[in-house]
């Protein structure tokens, strides 16, 4: 099996570091014991710079060897398709755990980016806050009766749900103690916090180098 290679960007701002989507894509090679390294391509002209392997403009995408992937859901599958530790093996097991990333994605991320962004832009009380809190209220109603998505055991579809809730204005919307614990107890894992620190410790390298 070849090294995988996550690609992300060499440098960003304060704000984003620690959520740069190429710590899903960490955090999974961590909990499935996978050697992996980090490439990355300029901040600066992002949008336009790696057009060929990614045809938004945006990070992160996976090397495989020969295979090329972009988005960061499609990454996290192909992970976890090499590790019983991210992916059951049994039939019923792995169609749940695929249904779980996708409501990830598309149920709750899909909804809560755009209110995030616009939160964050000064408009608080935009159009999108009776929708997202609706869905986090769901959410909140399936985590209140189970400990794991899919399953009895931790899964890439936690590694991604709780990837999606931790952002701190998503974890602030009303009250949602189930949820709070699942953030709590899924960031408290060591892969985690190791992809995390090396994310972190990426971009303050990168301080130094353009200073």
């Amino acid at each position: 099996m070849s090294e995988l290679t996550i690609w992300t960007l060499d440098w960003v701002p304060q704000g984003p570091r620690g959520f740069v989507r190429d710590l899903r894509l960490r955090w999974a090679c961590e909990e499935a014991g996978l050697p992996y390294k980090v490439q990355t391509i300029p901040f600066d002209g992002r949008e336009t710079n790696h057009l060929t392997r990614q045809p938004f403009g945006q990070v992160p995408f996976l090397s495989d060897g020969e295979l090329q992937l972009f988005e960061s859901g499609a990454c996290l599958m192909h992970i976890a398709q090499q590790s019983d530790k991210l992916m059951p093996v049994d039939a019923v097991g792995q169609a749940h755990t695929l249904q779980w990333v996708f409501a990830a994605l598309n149920s709750i991320e899909m909804v809560s980016v755009p209110w995030w962004f616009l939160t964050i832009s000064g408009n608080s009380d935009n159009e999108l806050t009776g929708w997202v809190d609706k869905r986090l209220a769901q959410l909140e109603d399936v985590l209140s009766k189970r400990e794991w998505l899919a399953g009895d055991r931790f899964t890439a579809a936690d590694l991604l749900m709780a990837d999606v809730l931790r952002i701190p204005q998503v974890r602030a919307v009303s009250n949602r103690p189930a949820s709070e614990a699942y953030v709590v107890r899924l960031t408290s894992r060591p892969a985690f916090k190791k992809a995390y620190a090396d994310q972190i410790a990426h971009f303050e390298l990168a301080d130094k180098e353009r200073a």
